[in-house]
């Protein structure tokens, strides 16, 4: 049988066929699988919002502005706490044009403000204000000194559900409405308003302003809640901007600033990192170091580290005068180192109780406070101190002095000696009750006061903190003082009261505090907690617990999203604050400045790996 011959231009018909349903077949699959990536599961338009898969979205446009704008203007908008994308379209105008059009515009204001005049109606200043920008723009477009645009700006804002959008839109329009900024939605332009602003360069919506160069550089978009200066220290990263937060503390009203964080949060890690690097601006540093951890920094760069403990030779005597210049504070030296030591006398014979009705109940009697007070001052007289700022360079007494003196009084003097007899011949003698042996002039100083009995540690800190007031007060330089652990100092009433009295006068002689605590609901509940707070014109808070977000989200009146982040924030980030300025900050040191300051016992071992290594 005869076999059929096969046409070959059938074959190559069928042949060019076949390829052409395998190329359209991987085409089509290329463009499946293109639009699963970049394409939401549903768009839905509506005349007043719009809906991408399972998010709604507005595009709202600014139709209307003040006269005059300032520089920063959108820096709200930019830094608010919401999801939204933001357009601007910038078209140049021919000089020539504009000025023709200024030139018909100023010509015909002249004729309605003449025509008023001859009429006797009162004048009108919207119209001479339109007249005069009309000729400063005009005089400064003739000399090329501005130029002209048009210019459009567009945000679309997204949300979880129709409730939400309009609360965020709400929160934009009161932004834009106090800076006199109109905004309106698009209506029943939403699709035309999407493609405006998404970025692929299409301005749909068309809705434009005239503007000059200076209003248009007001709206350079690049702005950020900033707190950059030309001089000061590195804190980290604005994560708003990337840019550095450089600051110098000294520059604000008063130089305290508070840290509130979670153990582990990186707390004492960023005080060590700002205290090193204050120390290379010209700074001494003083620490109250309940933890034994500032250790390792003081020895690195030949700091003092003074351990106070029972058994140590390091003697602070509480009766010591500051050796002031001025005249007017010498007078009042004696007064209230008085008043300094009534507080530490009540802290030391059991401080200011709490009833159960909730009413302060001091551990002294008024009798007792009465003669106590006699006592000391009859204590300083004994050793040729009085009023007199002649006679305050005398040997101070010591409490070992009040003791002798109380106990040969009448009233209750006797009495009063007796308790305070464990701290001048007692199981806590020697340490308070004899003359100081510490010199604290050097670039940083550590008291440590971990290897104290936890009855003592409050006074500690209150005697090491009005010791350091006295030095600081004799001789007046750049200082930071760091107090970490400061919820034992705010436990009783008297000490929390010397801590305020310091954050309160330290500007004074150019001394900034620095209070650290993890307890933040003890320390906030306090009132004299809170006054800190207030006197601290910084204010760091890094990573706190769940109660804890609430007490700071009210003190420090922070939005919901800052509060969602504030108990999520990873270690080393935190809102910064700086004045009327907060920035989102990351605190970065380098390898070597961790090194020195890091408490992580994984990061120690890794670097001392490191450099073995090496």
């Amino acid at each position: 049988m005869a076999k059929k011959k096969l046409d070959p231009m059938d074959i190559a018909a069928e042949q060019r066929a076949k390829e052409q349903a395998e190329v359209e077949q991987a085409f089509l699959k290329g463009m499946t699988t293109l639009r699963d990536l970049i394409a939401p599961s549903s768009l839905e338009i509506h005349s007043s919002h719009f809906r991408i898969g399972t998010k709604y979205g507005r595009t709202m446009y600014i139709y209307g502005y003040p006269r005059e704008l300032y520089t920063g203007w959108l820096s709200g908008l930019i830094n608010i706490d919401q999801v939204l994308d933001i357009s601007m379209f910038i078209y140049p105008v021919e000089t020539e044009v504009v000025l023709n059009n200024l030139r018909k515009k100023v010509t015909q204001l002249e004729a309605d403000m003449a025509i008023s005049s001859e009429k006797g109606k009162t004048r009108d200043p919207a119209r001479e204000a339109a007249l005069q920008d009309a000729e400063e723009l005009r005089d400064q477009l003739q000399v090329g000194a501005e130029r002209f645009f048009r210019y459009g700006l567009y945000v679309t804002i997204y949300a979880d559900s129709l409730e939400e959008l309009g609360f965020v839109q709400h929160s934009l329009e009161t932004l834009f409405g106090q800076q006199l900024v109109y905004s309106k939605t698009a209506s029943s332009q939403q699709e035309q308003g999407l493609n405006s602003t998404v970025p692929q360069m299409t301005d749909q919506l068309q809705i434009r302003r005239n503007m000059n160069t200076g209003a248009i550089s007001t709206s350079f978009p690049f702005t950020s809640a900033d707190l950059t200066q030309e001089k000061g220290v590195l804190y980290g990263i604005n994560m708003h901007n990337n840019g550095l937060v450089i600051f110098d503390r000294f520059s604000l009203e008063n130089a305290n600033m508070v840290v509130f964080a979670k153990s582990g949060a990186g707390k004492s890690f960023t005080v060590k990192l700002e205290a090193l690097r204050s120390m290379m601006m010209g700074a001494d540093i003083l620490i109250i170091d309940p933890e034994n951890e500032y250790q390792k920094l003081s020895d690195a760069v030949g700091g003092s580290y003074i351990r106070l403990s029972l058994s140590s030779d390091t003697r602070i005597n509480p009766f010591d005068l500051p050796k002031v210049i001025d005249s007017e504070e010498a007078d009042d030296a004696l007064r209230a180192n008085l008043v300094t030591l009534h507080g530490l006398l009540r802290l030391m014979l059991g401080g200011t109780q709490v009833t159960a009705a909730g009413q302060a109940m001091s551990a002294l009697t008024p009798a007792e406070e009465a003669d106590l007070d006699q006592g000391l001052i009859d204590t300083y007289a004994r050793a040729g101190i009085t009023s007199d700022p002649l006679t305050h360079n005398s040997t101070p007494p010591t409490i070992s002095d009040l003791y002798d003196t109380l106990l040969h009084m009448g009233g209750t003097g006797p009495a009063l000696a007796q308790r305070l007899r464990k701290y001048t011949s007692g199981t806590f003698a020697g340490i308070f009750s004899q003359q100081s042996n510490i010199d604290i002039n050097n670039t940083m100083v550590v008291f440590n006061i971990r290897d104290l009995e936890d009855e003592l540690r409050p006074v500690a800190m209150y005697i090491v903190l009005s010791h350091i007031w006295n030095i600081t007060r004799t001789i007046q330089r750049k200082r930071m003082l760091i107090v970490d652990e400061a919820w034992q100092l705010m436990k009783y009433d008297d000490s929390a009261n010397f801590l305020f009295s310091l954050a309160k006068r330290a500007r004074k002689y150019f001394l900034g505090l620095t209070t650290i605590t993890q307890d933040v609901e003890d320390f906030m509940g306090s009132k004299m907690g809170r006054a800190i707070v207030a006197n601290s014109s910084m204010q760091l808070l890094l990573k706190q617990s769940s109660s804890a977000v609430d007490v700071l989200g009210d003190v420090f009146k922070l939005t919901e999203e800052e509060r969602k982040r504030l108990a999520n924030f990873p270690v080393g980030q935190g809102l910064f604050f700086a004045g009327q300025n907060h920035v989102h900050v990351q605190i970065i040191a380098s390898q070597t400045e961790t090194g020195l300051i890091t408490t992580n016992p994984q990061a120690s071992i890794l670097q001392q790996g490191q450099q073995s290594a090496r």
